[in-house]
């Protein structure tokens, strides 16, 4: 597929990072030279300096025969604009916008072929803040991810010394929970995958992916490690879109502070939130974390903008005796070196938003990509289309699937029902198929897999 992508920041250079290495043609548009510099030496693509919006820059980045437009440059207006141009000069069959201005979002008779042509609209505030919320609805868990609108979630927990199933066998799972149907996805042992067997034995400290139907997922955690108690007061420090935005989410359910340095956001936060307390200040000032209780607080995010302030803000509030800490970190290279410490969750605005991304690039019917484990492995959500001639995987029992290696199937989402995937488990057309790849070199052939065609008759 031949993409151009514009803006070389930390969006555009992941989505190139994983485009490129998925034998896709790339071309990556931005006015920084150094930027540009950087990500051609790291990687096989092709660089063009210039303003994305301008016809004369998005020919000379092969506009003219393009499959896809993805703008995520730092401009709204500029991403708008350069989908517009791609539209009416070069015919661009799929245009991408990032869009962060919510009164551009709530408008949503300005995206279409008539006004402007955007195909589809990514917002990474929205996108991170329903992130967070699922975090905190499930406490202890270090990623949830929804499939089928919800139905069923994909779940990473660490097992601690002492959870029911540490040091057991995971077909001992079933014995454990006869009246819950789930299944380990993943696990992630000293940074390394394993595929897990009926005879993989889980070791304290394993990070477990599993899956289930949402009704089900706080069982199947117990048996992972000790349950954490639900959430009430929460300190939230940045009251920027992403801040706002979660504050108005859960306000009604949790007793929620914010901490904001701007006087003229603190005002606008206190016009437009409800319940939310306002507070104008630094989150490292130690003396006003310590003014307004943070040694009661059951959860500090730390939301801004810099790494380095959430960092630090984070680490004060730990000490003072916060019980759980999350920050957002926008640098990749820092996200494994604090997560787990006193930093219990590092969230990356750029792979979550990278998954939205990835969806629509995917070739074949699927609906949703997600990263495990910061990049190092892939869940997939497909649409299994066509019949038993037309499909290589609708109407065989999935032992009878040629899965590449290191891809595991780990449910299936029929109409409402979540049908946790064995064996003799078969696949019928318009099912939701659930599948895990820790290599994601494959991912082309898991592709390939849902495609319908003359090819497989």
């Amino acid at each position: 597929m031949k993409i151009i992508i514009l803006g070389a920041g930390q969006v555009g250079g992941s989505l190139a990072e994983h485009l490129a290495s998925e034998a896709n043609d790339i071309t990556v548009v931005d006015t920084d030279s150094e930027r540009l510099r950087d990500l051609g030496d790291r990687l096989d693509i092709r660089t063009v300096q210039g303003r994305g919006s301008l016809p004369t820059v998005l020919r000379q980045a092969g506009a003219d025969d393009a499959d896809m437009l993805v703008a995520v440059t730092n401009s709204d207006e500029t991403n708008m604009v350069a989908c517009q141009v791609a539209h009416t000069l070069f015919h661009t069959p799929t245009k991408i916008a990032r869009v962060r201005e919510a009164a551009y979002l709530t408008r949503s008779e300005l995206f279409d072929n008539e006004a402007i042509p955007v195909d589809v609209l990514i917002s990474p505030e929205q996108v991170v803040t329903n992130y967070i919320k699922r975090l905190i609805q499930h406490p202890g868990a270090l990623q949830v991810i929804d499939f089928a609108e919800g139905k069923a979630q994909l779940v990473a927990v660490k097992a601690y010394y002492g959870g029911p199933l540490v040091g057991q066998q995971l077909r001992q799972l079933r014995e454990h929970m006869p009246n819950v149907e789930t299944r380990v996805a993943a696990i992630f042992r000293r940074d390394r995958p394993i595929l897990p067997q009926g005879d993989t034995v889980i070791e304290a400290d394993d990070e477990v992916f599993f899956i289930a139907a949402k009704a089900n997922i706080r069982a199947v955690m117990s048996e992972m490690r000790r349950l954490d108690e639900t959430y009430k007061r929460i300190v939230i420090a940045g009251g920027g879109q992403i801040g706002e935005r979660l504050a108005e989410a859960i306000e009604s359910r949790y007793q929620v502070k914010i901490i904001e340095m701007s006087p003229t956001r603190c005002r606008h936060l206190s016009d437009t939130l409800d319940t939310t307390v306002v507070l104008q200040g630094s989150a490292s000032d130690r003396d006003l974390l310590l003014e307004e209780n943070i040694a009661d607080a059951d959860l500090f995010l730390a939301l801004t903008n810099d790494d380095e302030a959430n960092i630090m803000s984070s680490l004060l509030a730990k000490r003072l005796g916060a019980k759980k800490v999350m920050t957002i970190i926008n640098n990749p290279a820092y996200v494994d070196l604090i997560q787990g410490g006193d930093i219990d969750i590092a969230i990356s605005p750029q792979l979550a938003t990278i998954g939205t991304l990835l969806a629509h690039v995917r070739r074949g019917d699927i609906v949703s990509v997600h990263s495990l484990r910061r990049g190092a492995a892939e869940a997939i959500e497909a649409i299994a289309h066509g019949d038993a001639k037309s499909s290589k995987v609708i109407g065989k029992a999935i032992e009878n699937i040629g899965l590449p290696p290191g891809t595991t199937i780990g449910a299936i989402i029929r109409d409402e029902e979540v049908i946790i995937a064995h064996d003799d488990t078969v696949i019928e057309a318009g099912d939701h198929v659930i599948l895990f790849l820790v290599d994601k070199k494959h991912i082309r052939d898991v592709e390939k897999l849902f495609h319908v065609g003359l090819s497989f008759f």
